[in-house]
């Protein structure tokens, strides 16, 4: 990211190609968001060496996952399971999870299917058990803002509505003052006129969470997404949060 950033400032390239949940809440000063392409899959999954899903995994078995996120999510799904971290890209980290480093891994179930490696999901979250990281699932342009050019020629791929969905888990993720290293999940959904917006925070051992669901108009996602927020911070999500 910091490497394509800094052509994108010197103006050897004109537009740089993210995963939107890398990208931080505030892009260095210069830069913004041209669009953001329809979302895929926004959900996490498990991959299990043999394909047996997270019911069928023994108590006491090994799960590979470098995001507190996602630990203590599965945690209180499943408190009889044992964390390992995991780093590497797609390809190290199923090389590990094979050759019998862990016994399962949690990955984002786009990233998998992008890669044609979607048989090998054993399990895959739905929101309601696992929120999803702050924008995962979304491909994101980012320019130079001095670049108007640029930034018409994206709006013929920008897809609104996941702009509208990212734009409110961007704002409550940068209100709660957060980063993808810490505990925190946010998920938008539209719903006709409706924009419902659900977070997670928790401590890093996963003794303390907290949910909270907010709704408002499609017209106003960041709004959305700050009040959200507050309303956690209110709840205590800073305190949960160390």
């Amino acid at each position: 990211t910091k490497e394509l950033e800094t052509a994108l400032a010197s103006g050897e390239i004109d537009l740089a190609v993210h995963s939107l949940k890398d990208l931080p809440t505030t892009l260095p000063p210069g830069m913004a968001l041209g669009a953001m392409l329809p979302r895929h899959a926004s959900q996490d999954a498990l991959v299990t060496r043999d394909g047996r899903p997270l019911e069928d995994l023994p108590a006491g078995a090994c799960v590979g996952t470098g995001s507190l996120r996602r630990q203590t999510q599965l945690q209180r799904l499943r408190p009889d399971l044992l964390f390992k971290d995991l780093r590497g890209n797609i390809q190290t980290r199923l090389a590990k999870l094979d050759r019998g480093d862990y016994d399962a891994i949690i990955m984002a179930q786009a990233a998998l299917e992008r890669m044609g490696l979607g048989d090998r999901i054993a399990t895959s979250f739905p929101a309601s058990l696992m929120l999803p990281a702050v924008g995962q699932g979304t491909i994101a342009v980012e320019i130079r803002e001095d670049d108007p050019g640029t930034h018409a020629l994206l709006q013929a791929i920008n897809d609104h509505p996941t702009a509208i969905c990212c734009t409110a888990e961007r704002a409550f993720l940068k209100q709660l003052g957060g980063g993808c290293e810490k505990p925190i999940g946010g998920h938008a959904l539209l719903q006709g006129e409706l924009l419902e917006l659900y977070g997670f925070v928790a401590s890093n051992d996963g003794t303390q969470q907290l949910h909270g669901h907010l709704s408002g108009p499609t017209s106003e996602p960041e709004a959305l997404g700050i009040a959200l927020a507050e309303q956690m911070l209110a709840q205590g999500a800073s305190a949960i949060l160390g």
